[in-house]
């Protein structure tokens, strides 16, 4: 079975210009027939900087670099008109909810005061530690309750809403660091810990807080799900080391710098993204180059070897890619037949990689196999994020993309939708390949929540029908 790993970067002709607004942001993309954008003679010198892709007309070389602050400084024009073709009418910085409340404020306040507290107290625990403890050092900053729900990270019913609570917004970093820690990935790759920890808060911040549903806390759910498919006992015999790290950091980063919106709206407002990566898998190919681009800023991995670093991202982007739903029943057809025809070989290095990707898939769409406390919360969410785009769409006189019109759509209509026609084919497959109890498990309540949200629906039309009826007789 063959691996696709489309690796390259996409070229586009040097005619299209991106905001400058767009460019003080990180995983920004500019397109320049030179590197004077940047006062630099040189593009080579870029490679240090945040976020970005530049050309150059010489060569037509795709540079990934990331900008520094210093492009903040030559965008004080403010918001400038989108790109030629793009939508003339929308700003595209009203993706993003409407400014908190006075009390959420001061309560992000609070919260960035108490993460500067906890990044002084952690630099100063960095200093003069010996390498024997150095795998201990950030234990007493998990805070007692963190650390108990930790010691039950593969337990299916872990609520990710308390633990996200409990580490003051910081999931994302705690809970990975811990499974970094817990698989032994620290010591079997000689990870320093400064970097590491520096990566995963770049990667925790370059999720959208204000997206309702694809932020840093489904990430930090996303890696626990696929924690819990890595100790399955198909899995747990065969996945090495290496396998493991790409899996927990495709987790880990499989939406960074999500816009909120899918990736139709991007397509139909000729977005810059959809136009790089030519309107397919647009929104994973972004995720895929964000991760690249801090794990390069970061220099997490500095001591690979080229073939080692040149291998990581490959795969990394081979996984986050499989996240793609317009792929679901590829891969779902391909899973189907290897189990058909019993010939899924976990020794075999390119079956294992595509097991990892059918993992990745199942972790990403889970929530409706979580309990009825958490699948609820998660249904929710992600339904009010698609109405978001659906009111953005309404108000610029756009078609109104799937299942994102709050007028005729209902989270429990959205959810047996999904459920029925997404979650269950892939889970029962999967519940063939693993054939476990947490296999089962998750199958029992994708069942009961499917029921429940039947049974709401019910109610709602029966409420619906009881008040047209009213309705018509004061008529």
């Amino acid at each position: 079975m063959a691996v696709c790993y489309q690796y390259q970067l996409p070229v586009l002709p040097l005619d299209r210009p991106v905001p400058k607004h767009v460019l003080s942001r990180r995983g920004a993309i500019s397109f320049s027939s030179s590197s004077s954008l940047f006062g630099c003679a040189n593009p080579r010198l870029l490679s240090q900087r945040r976020g970005a892709i530049s050309y150059e007309s010489s060569d037509q070389t795709a540079l990934y670099i990331r900008m520094l602050g210093d492009v903040r400084v030559r965008s004080r024009a403010g918001f400038q008109p989108e790109r030629r073709d793009s939508h003339p009418y929308i700003d595209f910085r009203l993706l993003h909810l409407p400014p908190e409340t006075g009390e959420l404020a001061s309560a992000r306040k609070i919260r960035r005061l108490l993460s500067f507290q906890r990044y002084f107290r952690s630099a100063h625990l960095f200093r003069d530690v010996s390498s024997l403890n150095s795998l201990c050092i950030l234990d007493d900053d998990y805070g007692g309750q963190a650390l108990c729900m930790l010691e039950k990270n593969g337990n299916w019913n872990f609520d990710i809403f308390l633990f996200d609570r409990l580490t003051n917004g910081n999931s994302l970093v705690t809970l990975a660091f811990h499974l970094f820690k817990y698989h032994g990935l620290i010591e079997h790759f000689k990870l320093d810990l400064v970097k590491l920890r520096r990566f995963l808060v770049m990667v925790q911040e370059d999720y959208h807080r204000n997206n309702p549903y694809h932020n840093a806390v489904h990430a930090a759910d996303v890696t626990q799900a696929m924690h819990c498919y890595l100790k399955e006992a198909k899995f747990a015999g065969s996945v090495s080391p290496w396998d493991i790290l790409v899996a927990l950091l495709a987790a880990a980063t499989h939406d960074m710098d999500h816009p909120g919106v899918n990736q139709p709206f991007l397509i139909k407002t000729s977005h810059h993204l959809a136009n790089l990566y030519k309107n397919t898998s647009v929104l994973e190919n972004h995720h895929w180059r964000s991760a690249v681009c801090v794990l390069h800023e970061s220099k997490l991995f500095s001591h690979f070897s080229v073939e080692e670093s040149y291998q990581m991202e490959r795969q990394l982007g081979s996984l986050i890619l499989a996240t793609d739903i317009s792929r679901q029943n590829e891969f779902l057809s391909q899973l189907r037949t290897h189990l058909d025809m019993s010939d899924l070989y976990l020794n075999d290095a390119r079956h294992r990689h595509f097991m990892l990707q059918i993992a990745l898939k199942c972790a990403d769409i889970s929530n409706p196999c979580r309990t009825w406390e958490l699948s609820k919360q998660w249904s929710e969410k992600v339904t009010q994020e698609f109405f978001h785009q659906g009111d953005i769409e309404r108000r610029y006189k756009l078609d109104i993309s799937k299942l994102c019109d709050r007028h005729t759509e209902t989270v429990a209509n959205i959810q047996i939708g999904f459920i029925t026609y997404v979650v269950k084919p892939l889970f029962v497959e999967w519940s063939r390949f693993t054939d476990s109890t947490l296999s089962q498990t998750m199958l029992g309540h994708l069942s009961l929540n499917n029921a429940s949200w039947k049974g709401l629906l019910q109610e709602q039309t029966q409420s619906r029908e009881d008040t047209n009826s009213v309705c018509r007789e004061k008529d």
